[in-house]
């Protein structure tokens, strides 16, 4: 069985129910997710050996999070227990023209100070095949960035491939401070994923005319800078999910890569949105579990984006999809009808 190894920050995230607004609610919905921890759960739940390191409380909160990994077969042995808190954001649910909007309470979290001795990073890489970060992770502050570092050192030592989803949050840092640091861990990347906009503000590459509000892609443009982070950076394969933003309950869903050679876009999704937090990660797993699996890259795109589509219908941060409901769709049967 395949090894895969995630790190990053799993978060407690709550919820308004109903589409409720922040300032209606008199309760709130409990999910547990992070950008790193919901491809650990995809990848768990799409039969892979799946590691997720992180640090946490040693509080019945942060115990929380770890059963909810459990529950869904990710290892969770590397995990480090200490430090003051989990981080926590609140997450108010958009419908039609109002978006979505994300308020975070995430300083000082147990993974954000954590140390690089908190972790034996030669075990968790022994018998490795695969290591997936974020750009949230070096985010979190100057300890979290050097830990990646040395997971991403220590990944490259055992000959393990490496993935990394940009994943920029201006809330953490500036494009200025996220270039910085992120053009430096991309020397250990063998597999790049992101968006234009991640793409722009942390490595510093814009993809043409694209506009993601008016729908218009300038899939050219993918092209070119997909040539020129390869010829930078030294990746195998550059990936970027494409979303057109009809409104915040409909969105277009598509994805496209370049592998060196060959440029490819894949089919196109429309799809209504129930839950789009955790879109971008189980795109992300998408692409790993089928190239893990041996599949060709242009098969891997376009399992990836049909698992994020399925993804999108599914309340909660992590993707409750099997393999055989990602390659139906895949196959083309998009009809929704009842199963029984």
């Amino acid at each position: 069985m395949k090894k895969v190894v995630t790190l990053g920050e799993i978060m407690l995230r709550l919820i308004p129910p109903r589409f409720e607004r922040f300032v209606q609610a008199k309760s709130f919905d409990v999910i547990y997710g992070g950008g790193e921890a919901n491809v650990a759960v995809s990848l768990a739940n799409y039969g892979l050996d799946s590691y997720y390191v992180t640090k946490l409380p040693e509080n019945e909160i942060g115990q929380a999070a770890i059963n909810e990994l459990r529950k869904y077969g990710v290892n969770t042995d590397y995990i480090s227990r200490g430090g003051e808190r989990i981080g926590i954001y609140f997450s108010e649910t958009g419908a039609s023209m109002r978006p979505s909007k994300v308020v975070y309470d995430r300083a000082h979290s147990s993974i954000s100070d954590a140390e690089i001795d908190d972790f034996d990073f030669d075990a968790i890489f022994k018998d490795a095949n695969w290591f997936h970060f974020s750009g949230i992770t070096p985010a979190l502050g100057t300890k979290a960035a050097l830990l990646t570092e040395a997971a991403l050192q220590s990944a490259k030592k055992h000959g393990v491939t490496v993935s990394v989803d940009l994943n920029y949050r201006k809330n953490l840092w500036t494009p200025e401070e996220a270039q910085k640091t992120m053009t430096k861990l991309m020397q250990y990347v063998d597999v790049c994923i992101g968006n234009e906009e991640d793409a722009h503000l942390t490595l510093g590459f814009k993809p043409g005319s694209t506009n993601v509000t008016s729908g218009d892609l300038e899939l050219a443009g993918y092209e070119h800078i997909f040539k020129d982070m390869m010829d930078k950076f030294g990746f195998k394969y550059v990936i970027s999910s494409l979303r057109k933003s009809y409104s915040a309950s409909d969105n277009g869903w598509s994805a496209c890569g370049y592998d060196g050679n060959n440029f490819y876009h894949t089919k196109d999704y429309d799809i209504r949105i129930v839950d789009r937090v955790g879109g971008g990660d189980s795109f992300a797993s998408g692409v790993i579990y089928g190239l893990l699996n041996d599949k060709t890259f242009e098969d891997s795109l376009e399992f990836g984006v049909a698992a994020s589509a399925l993804k999108h219908t599914i309340h909660g941060d992590f993707n409750m999809v099997t393999v055989k409901e990602v390659d139906t769709l895949v196959a083309g049967d998009s009809s929704g009808r009842v199963q029984r």
